[in-house]
Formats: structure tokens, C-alpha cells, sequence
């Protein structure tokens, strides 16, 4: 337990960095934890017989992250143009592919690479049209005042808030389904319960409606609670299906990379979902509600 604490100490310091620095810091953090989260992937599916395009795939997932720094519109362009040269590769190899070869190269391409991406386009796109500061190279950030927090960009706000979120959902549902859990939620992952996923869904709740509160997000009262229910609820997806292909792979835990927690797609299945609801639920939804619902 307490080397479980300690890595998870070290982990949570790396994220608040990365977040804080924005630009090409996170850029580049994340690029190391797709990495690493993409060999995790192919690995399981090596487990199961079935030959990946590997490199490929790393390489036009670094590409992607790229571009969605550099240049955010392009990057739903790239990624279709990615799994158009992920499948033409494979067509030439000396040894003929399978639809398995083929699927799962593309799944490892949007599972881990293009959903990730978004954490950029929420971060750092959306800190180029808010017009925040650089006060860093490369295009980083550093706050003048750490208690001024009315002085952090919105993009590091929000970025913190989804964060947030998920953070109160998995400690809520890990601590309140060990004690109260009762109800198996799913039998791929048994020691998940309906409780735990409750009080997850909960914490998540507590932490989007201050956020909304705080930023003075229209009719925050409801934008809020339904931002803080659908993180959690998205949250617990996200851990199902890395279960899902753990389960299917034969294995507890996607590596050992991290002591106590396992390997990082362990760690950050509840975040692979949830910066793609975020960012489109703060540019398309939130603009399109009333500033008030009194």
C-alpha cells in the first residue's frame, strides 16, 4: 500500500507539471506516456496471436500529437490519413495480414493516440485561442502568482477541472466500493461494484459543479452536474474496457512499469475517454446554453 501511495504520489506530481507547463511540455510528456501505453496495447495483443503494425502505429501517433500541437484543425485529417498508411503497410508485408492485424492496428491508433490527443487540443488549442501568455519557451506557462488563481488561463483551469474529475471518481469509487461495494457492476472486472461506481460518479459531480461555479459557466448549476455525472460515468467506461482487453489477453495488469498500480494503461484508462467529451462539451455544448437558467 504505501508503495502504492508513494508512485501514485510521484505520478500525480509528473501530471500537475505537465498540466501547469502546457505547450510543448505537455506535448511531450504525453507523447512519452502514448508511447509507452501503445506498447502496452500491442503487447496484449501479441498475447492473442495477432501481429500489429507496431512501429507504424507509434510513429503516426507521434505525428498526430504533433499536429494537434502545431496545428489542431488538421488533426481529424491526420488521423484518417494515419490509418490509411497503417493499412497500406500492412498490405505489403511479406507475410499477408489478417482483418485482426488490420483492427487492431487501427484500435491501437484511436484507442491510444487519437483520444489522447484531445488532453493536447484541450490544454494547449485551447489556450492559443484563449490568448494565454507564454511566459516559457515553447510556448510554456509558469503562473506570476500561485494564489492568484483568477490570473491562470482557462485552459489550465479547465484542464485541472477534468483532471479533478476523474481523480474524485477513482479514489471515490476505489475507497467507497472497498468498504460498502456489494454489487458486482460488470463480471469482466468482478472487483468492481455498482457502489463504488456510484460514489465514483458522485465525487466527480462535487468537483465539475465548483469548477462550473468558479469559472462562471453558463447556467452553471446544470452544466456543472451533467459535466461531473458524464466524466464519472465516462471514467468507469474507460476502466471496463482496458479490463475488457486485459481479461481477453489473459492478464491482470496491462505491465509493472508503475510499482503497486501496474502499468500505465492501468493508470490511465479513465482518462482515455474523457478529454474528447471535455473539449467538445466546453466548445460546441457549454455556448449554446443560457447564462443563467433563473
Amino acid at each position: 500500500m504505501w508503495i502504492r501511495i508513494a508512485s501514485g504520489i510521484v505520478a500525480i506530481a509528473v501530471a500537475l507539471g505537465m498540466i501547469i507547463l502546457g505547450g510543448w511540455y505537455f506535448t511531450i510528456c504525453l507523447a512519452v506516456i502514448v508511447v509507452l501505453g501503445q506498447l502496452e496495447y500491442f503487447r496484449l495483443v501479441r498475447a492473442k496471436g495477432i501481429e500489429p503494425a507496431v512501429k507504424t502505429t507509434l510513429f503516426v501517433s507521434q505525428l498526430l500529437l504533433i499536429t494537434a500541437t502545431v496545428a489542431p484543425s488538421l488533426t481529424d485529417a491526420v488521423f484518417s490519413l494515419a490509418g490509411a498508411f497503417i493499412c497500406f503497410y500492412l498490405l505489403f508485408k511479406p507475410k499477408i495480414s489478417t482483418i485482426a492485424d488490420i483492427s487492431t492496428s487501427i484500435l491501437g491508433l484511436f484507442y491510444a493516440g487519437y483520444l489522447p490527443s484531445y488532453w493536447i487540443r484541450l490544454r494547449v488549442e485551447l489556450a492559443q485561442t484563449g490568448g494565454e501568455i507564454s511566459n516559457l519557451p515553447l510556448l510554456g506557462y509558469w503562473p506570476e502568482s500561485w494564489l492568484d488563481l483568477s490570473s491562470y488561463p482557462d485552459a489550465l483551469k479547465i484542464t485541472f477541472m477534468a483532471f479533478g474529475c476523474i481523480w474524485a471518481a477513482d479514489i471515490g469509487a476505489f475507497v467507497m466500493g472497498k468498504f460498502f461495494g456489494r454489487t458486482i457492476l460488470s463480471q469482466i472486472s468482478p472487483k468492481k461494484t455498482v457502489e463504488g461506481a456510484l460514489f465514483g460518479i458522485a465525487g466527480s459531480l462535487a468537483v465539475a459543479e465548483a469548477g462550473a461555479w468558479y469559472l462562471g459557466w453558463p447556467s452553471w448549476e446544470i452544466s456543472g452536474v451533467l459535466l461531473g455525472v458524464l466524466i464519472g460515468i465516462v471514467s468507469v467506461l474507460g476502466d471496463l474496457t482496458e479490463s475488457l482487453m486485459k481479461r481477453d489477453a489473459g492478464v491482470k495488469d496491462s505491465g509493472q512499469l508503475i510499482p503497486g498500480h501496474g502499468g500505465i494503461l492501468d493508470r490511465t484508462d479513465s482518462y482515455v475517454f474523457t478529454a474528447a467529451l471535455v473539449y467538445y462539451y466546453v466548445t460546441l455544448f457549454l455556448p449554446l446554453l443560457p447564462k443563467t437558467i433563473l
